[in-house]
Parts: structure tokens; C-alpha cells; sequence
């Protein structure tokens, strides 16, 4: 017995340091480089008012779609907004507004008031298929590509140096 305990007492204290070390290595930062120039995954967003979804071929026919995670409940999504508004102007680019676990009243309210820039508007009530995407939190808006490929990312809200970046691709 004693013998036992000599030889499974290293081994545990082996793998606890060994995941101690390994744990202290692992970065922590989220990073969204990785996805910049792949392939999006594949898309199965919600329309917003009913039963239809916004799939890979709807942005096929666009030459640039910003697809933008927002929230009525969600301060810097208000900051953001007017960036959205003044892009939504823009020729080249058609804006996707993924309704991130919201309730459908007040998202409804925050467009009628701030205005609703998106060409279409879907939503992931329960976060599932923000998290395909890589969307651990909102705002978050991805710039595609007709080919279906990541240009950009952009995690929290979106900036004026965002928006110049933006416009300057599509253009």
C-alpha cells in the first residue's frame, strides 16, 4: 500500500504542475486575426419579422456586407449607431443586423429612435449563431466579401477610425 501511495503521489503532483505551466502559457486574449481571410461559416440567421433566414447566398449578391451584433440593451451599441447610420448610406456595402439575445419590443423602440440603418435585420435570440462567428460579446461587426471571405473584424463599437477603415476597402 505504501508503495502505491510513493508512486501515485508524484504522478498527481506531476500533472497538477504540468497543468499549472500549461494553463500559464495558453493565451488568454481573445483574438480575432485567425478568422481575417477564411471562409465564413455557414450562415442560418433569423429574419427579425418572421420565418425566413438570411443565408450565404443573400450575401453572395452584395460586393461588401457588414454584419453588425447589436443590442437594445447594450450602451456602446448606442455609440456605435451612428457610424452604422452613415455607412448605410454608402453604395457598396449592405448592412446585417444580427438582434443579439434581445427582447423583440425594445429593439423595435431603440430603431424607431436611433433610426435603423440595417439592409437586413435578423436575430439570434439565444446566441447560437453569433458564437459560429466568433461573437463572445457585443457589439461586434464583421466586414465579408462577395467570396464569402473575412476582411476585417471589429470587436466592441465601432469608431470614426473604423468607419474611415470600412469605407476606405469598399471603396
Amino acid at each position: 500500500m505504501q508503495k502505491i501511495f510513493k508512486i501515485i503521489i508524484p504522478i498527481i503532483f506531476f500533472f497538477i504542475i504540468t497543468v499549472f505551466f500549461l494553463g500559464l502559457n495558453k493565451d488568454i486574449n481573445y483574438n480575432t486575426e485567425i478568422q481575417i481571410g477564411k471562409k465564413i461559416p455557414k450562415i442560418n440567421l433569423k429574419y427579425f419579422n418572421g420565418e425566413k433566414f438570411y443565408k450565404e447566398d443573400d450575401i453572395k449578391k452584395n460586393n461588401y456586407t457588414l454584419i453588425n451584433f447589436w443590442a437594445s440593451w447594450c450602451a456602446p451599441c448606442r455609440v456605435e449607431h451612428p457610424f452604422l447610420i452613415q455607412l448605410s448610406r454608402e453604395k457598396n456595402l449592405k448592412l446585417v443586423g444580427v438582434n443579439f439575445k434581445d427582447k423583440k419590443k425594445q429593439a423595435e423602440t431603440f430603431l424607431n429612435n436611433y433610426g435603423n440603418p440595417y439592409d437586413f435585420l435578423t436575430k439570434d435570440k439565444k446566441g447560437k449563431q453569433s458564437v459560429i462567428f466568433g461573437v463572445y460579446g457585443i457589439p461586434e461587426s464583421i466586414l465579408i466579401n462577395k467570396n464569402l471571405i473575412i476582411i476585417k473584424k471589429f470587436v466592441g463599437p465601432l469608431t470614426f477610425e473604423d468607419f474611415a477603415t470600412i469605407v476606405e476597402i469598399i471603396n
